[in-house]
């Protein structure tokens, strides 16, 4: 009989969370790196580069591939023939693996998850727990399925129950046209079909930790229902024009993953979950003679792409004014230098709190002429000032827009993916501006970062806000002073050229 030692548990575990944080998967890097040769968009390209350079940086630099660590999911096959090694039960040894990867001083990664969600939202220090699923199968070992999942992406999950006489892909088109950018394409469309609906949901995560092979696919061709479906939708989604960060482009896809499951005759449910440019995930097994060792990958798979900005405008953001900014037009990139300040959701709401009460802002927080980034960067490690740094989704700051520009005299603000009507309208109202960071490319932009101090609210950890100061950190006009939103011009202008669909996009 097999015996699995509690100890070669938690560390292979520990060990695949760390490994995934800073390795990318080879499929994707050469998924990605097709998607680079392909793409004809200019900004869609440069995006592309961007993910790709950080990607190199941060599996030779052992650090983290983006902010968002990920809220970590666990499958667990467990054969029936072993037996446990241990003195706790098999979800406390999966959480006791998340904290110890989580807090490891020389890699340490983002505490992402809250607890009390409906309530005081509570950061649980160490990211634990994890969502584990577990199967009882036959066999001598444990099969183990790491990933460590974006909250941006997840967030942008859809789940419908159609009826038997949908089409499928019309669903999935008209959904995906809906998402936005804030799940950070390209990525990958995790779908399940079938079941109920609990059911579907865990299809969908469970496809997205299948290899990337939509290009075997179409060599060979479909020899079923679901791969003729792959095909079609991989087409079609790319047909949409959305593009990298969607900046417009050829690539919005570069897989499309389902799995399905006997249903009852009077229901279609389908779930759809993007997988973003942070793929992280890992497979291994124990079998008793220790831990599981995942083995580096080679870094002569990623391309050596020199990611070149000097098409870039140079701009201080110490010494400009409301009007230096009017000129600024959607899809040009910048190289922003000076100090700006950052926050997201939790700072924002203290801040739009004080402000309906008519009570001051804590001393030294001024947004007067200054930019916000949304960002809740990993803490630093060695001798960095700050840790991956990139980019949170803007929309969730959308209702906190109109207050913060009529009351603070922000003047503009950097996040990643579109801003919805609400946000949109705020910005032409007081001509301000939104920019937005390379989500994915999170090492990257925080080599940009040359000092960081916290100025307000260090007690929300992560979510405080901080005083950057950054040299040459890229970004992309979304929307300018006018109101006019690259989101939704470009992907318009692509699906246009790209003359193969009819499906409209939202508008956003």
């Amino acid at each position: 009989m097999t015996i699995i030692r509690q100890e070669d548990f938690i560390s292979s575990i520990a060990d695949a969370l760390q490994y995934i944080s800073y390795f990318h998967p080879v499929d994707f890097i050469e998924a990605m790196k097709s998607a680079y040769e392909q793409e004809e968009s200019t900004a869609a390209k440069d995006a592309i580069a961007q993910i790709l350079v950080n990607s190199r940086m941060c599996a030779l630099g052992h650090r983290p591939i983006c902010q968002d660590t990920g809220i970590v999911t666990i499958f667990l096959n467990i054969g029936m023939d072993i037996r446990w090694d241990a003195d706790i039960g098999v979800e406390d040894m999966v959480n006791r693996a998340v904290s110890r990867a989580y807090l490891l001083p020389e890699n340490v990664l983002r505490a992402s998850i809250v607890s009390d969600p409906a309530g005081n939202r509570k950061n649980t220090g160490d990211n634990t727990p994890a969502v584990i699923h577990t199967r009882l199968v036959p066999g001598n070992k444990v099969e183990v399925l790491v990933a460590a999942k974006g909250g941006g992406s997840e967030n942008k999950a859809k789940f419908a129950v159609l009826n038997p006489s949908d089409n499928i892909v019309d669903w999935v088109l008209n959904t995906v046209s809906e998402l936005g950018a804030g799940w950070c394409p390209p990525g990958i469309l995790s779908i399940g079909i079938g079941g109920t609906a609990e059911k579907a949901m865990l299809l969908a995560k469970q496809a997205m930790m299948e290899p990337i092979n939509i290009q075997q696919l179409i060599k060979q061709g479909a020899s079923n229902t679901i791969d003729a479906l792959r095909l079609e939708l991989y087409e079609k989604v790319n047909a949409l024009g959305i593009g990298a960060q969607g900046l417009g482009g050829l690539v919005t896809v570069l897989d499309v993953k389902i799995l399905d499951y006997p249903t009852h005759a009077a229901s279609m449910p389908v779930a759809m979950i993007p997988n973003c440019a942070a793929t992280r995930h890992a497979h291994f097994f124990l079998d008793g003679s220790g831990p599981a060792r995942l083995e580096p990958p080679d870094l002569d798979r990623w391309p050596k792409i020199e990611w070149d900005p000097s098409h870039a405008r140079k701009v201080n953001i110490d010494a400009i004014s409301a009007d230096d900014i009017h000129d600024w037009k959607p899809g040009e990139t910048l190289l922003l230098s000076g100090h700006l300040l950052t926050g997201r959701d939790a700072a924002h709401k203290k801040i739009a709190t004080l402000l309906e009460q008519g009570e001051p802002l804590p001393e030294g927080l001024d947004f007067h002429n200054r930019f916000i980034y949304y960002v809740g960067p990993v803490d630093p490690v060695g001798d960095e000032v700050v840790g991956p740094a990139g980019p949170t989704t803007a929309t969730r700051m959308d209702k906190f827009t109109d207050i913060m520009l009529s009351k603070t005299g922000l003047l503009g603000m950097i996040g990643k993916a579109e801003r919805g009507p609400e946000a949109i309208a705020a910005i032409k109202k007081y001509r301000s501006i939104y920019l937005i960071a390379t989500g994915g490319a999170a090492y990257l932009v925080a080599k940009a970062i040359r000092s960081s101090r916290v100025v307000a609210f260090a007690e929300l950890g992560m979510e405080a806000v901080y005083e950057f100061e950054v040299r040459d950190m890229p970004v992309t006009v979304a929307v300018d002073s006018d109101g006019h939103s690259v989101h939704q011009s470009a992907p318009l202008e692509w699906r246009q050229r790209i003359g193969k669909i009819e499906v409209p996009l939202p508008q956003k």
